[in-house]
């Protein structure tokens, strides 16, 4: 008895002495400037993070953290919450090889493309409209470390052969010739759970027709009865003007044709809950640091990306100068207006480090660093409703940015990052650059 009784108390030893050396969960990051909302500097902060949650927040030695929790010590540093981006086309490009067609939409494609973003500190992202098959469905469920979260609105709606796709692969939009056709696709789509419907509205420089107002009307009828919202893929101010009137829940971008007027300014005024979603034209701040490319981008397509920029003739600089030029004049517009801006990229084929791109492109259109940074963070994770994001605060998931610089002294200062987190968890970036690149 006596020695089964020493038995006992050595294994209920042993059981102690394992749970008193089990690390804890919590980590400290501390001595950051912190731009917890997107907005403003928080000097010498602290901030736990417990379980991919962030549990407490305030300035370094004042946050209660359990007993034996690591420090980080982050100062010099500034955080930023991760970037979601409300629109993308991913899972198409192969982009090691620049090859894009029919047979390149995979589940293992598609998951490059969330490491690409998470490398770069997205931490969630909504694709439009080109999502084909279970793929994009299982991926949005199962979410894989190292990558952003994954939401789709499963395959858009245009008129026949009037999505994207042609030439380069197989379209896959819902070909619209009728209300009837327009409901049965929401149908389906409903079926799926998708995050947001996508439709097209757009004659493509006046080579396919457009969805007429009585398709989009039934289209967006019927979303709503199944409580879905609705964004529009538009280039001009008329049709803008019409889905508004129509109840277009949000635009994929922004109107391209012309100046925005002030009929549409009060159509946005009485309807508060619309969004915008800029996708401002590119003007190459993304690649006048070729450096910075040639972490993600394999060597051979930066020099392609490049000397294509390099290389336009005087008429094409000034088409596109001028291209950009009615965008950014319209994003002002609606941003002093207090309309919802969103962030997106419309990418597929360059992915990540268009985020950082695009940034750069607001501000030149005239929002301030501080408006952008709210509207990449927390205004487009609204608009995703992923209430778990969007800002760095108690309860909310630490997903954050760690950088080298502070992006509302300059907004570029956001390619400088040293460290992302996503779900809690440091992000492999340096594991990832080498699956990129090579290493």
């Amino acid at each position: 008895m006596k020695t089964l009784l020493v038995g006992v108390l050595l294994i209920l030893a042993g059981c102690s002495a394992s749970k008193q050396e089990t690390p804890p969960s919590a980590i400290v990051f501390e001595g950051a400037q912190l731009i917890a909302d997107g907005k403003t500097a928080q000097e010498n902060s602290a901030f736990v993070v417990d379980n991919g949650k962030i549990t407490s927040i305030g300035t370094k030695g004042s946050v209660a953290a359990p007993a034996g929790a690591p420090h980080v010590d982050l100062t010099g540093k500034t955080v930023i919450p991760a970037l979601v981006d409300t629109h993308t086309h991913l899972g198409w490009a192969i982009i090691k090889t620049g090859r894009i067609g029919p047979d390149t939409y995979t589940k293992d494609n598609l998951i490059d493309h969330l490491h690409r973003l998470a490398y770069y500190g997205v931490a969630a992202t909504q694709s439009m409209g080109i999502d084909p098959g279970e793929t994009p469905y299982e991926v949005r469920a199962n979410p894989v470390p190292d990558a952003a979260l994954f939401h789709t609105a499963g395959r858009g709606m245009g008129r026949p052969n009037a999505g994207p796709g042609q030439p380069y692969w197989k379209p896959v939009a819902y070909a619209i010739d009728s209300e009837a056709d327009g409901r049965k696709a929401v149908q389906e789509l409903a079926d799926k759970k998708v995050d947001w419907v996508k439709i097209w509205v757009d004659d493509r420089n006046g080579t396919v027709p457009k969805l007429t107002p009585p398709l989009y009307r039934a289209i967006i009828d019927e979303a709503h009865k199944h409580d879905l919202r609705v964004v529009a893929h538009i280039y001009y101010l008329a049709d803008a003007k019409e889905l508004l009137r129509a109840g277009i829940d949000g635009f994929a971008h922004g109107v391209r044709d012309k100046d925005i007027d002030d009929e549409f300014m009060k159509l946005m005024k009485d309807r508060p809950n619309v969004f915008v979603i800029p996708n401002l034209p590119d003007i190459g701040t993304g690649l006048q640091d070729p450096a910075w490319l040639s972490e993600t981008v394999p060597p051979a397509e930066v020099k392609r990306l490049t000397d294509t920029f390099q290389n336009r003739s005087p008429a094409d600089v000034k088409k596109a100068t001028e291209f950009f030029a009615v965008q950014a004049r319209n994003l002002k517009k609606l941003n002093d207006a207090g309309v919802r801006i969103g962030f997106g990229t419309d990418s597929g084929v360059t992915v990540g480090w268009t985020d950082h791109e695009e940034l750069t492109d607001m501000v030149t259109a005239g929002m301030t660093p501080a408006q952008v940074l709210t509207a990449a963070t927390k205004t487009s994770a609204e608009i995703m409703k992923l209430d778990q994001l969007g800002t760095v605060a108690a309860g909310k998931s630490a997903d954050f940015i760690v950088l080298d610089a502070n992006p509302l002294d300059n907004i570029t200062n956001t390619r400088k990052i040293a460290k992302v987190y996503l779900r809690g968890k440091e992000v492999d970036r340096a594991g990832l650059k080498a699956t990129f690149v090579g290493p």
